[in-house]
């Protein structure tokens, strides 16, 4: 919910741990795509809440997403 980007089941900052992992199901097939969504989010919050600082809301948005080893 914004402008505070809470849950709007749990009041947890967005995106909680059941919304982290609804969004890794749902974005399984394109991980990419799930990185622009949140992205776009994390550009959004910025607005809404100038007085947030540093990468706390980097971390909070995308900081949390899995990375994926490639072997060579």
């Amino acid at each position: 919910m914004t402008p505070d980007w809470s849950c709007g089941t749990c009041g947890a900052d967005w995106p909680c741990a059941t919304k982290r992992a609804r969004l890794l199901a749902e974005y399984q097939a394109d991980r990419a795509m799930l990185s622009v969504y949140l992205g776009s989010c994390l550009a959004a919050a910025a607005q809404d809440l100038p007085a947030v600082y540093g990468t706390a809301l980097q971390d909070r948005f995308i900081g949390w997403l899995p990375r994926e080893h490639r072997r060579m």
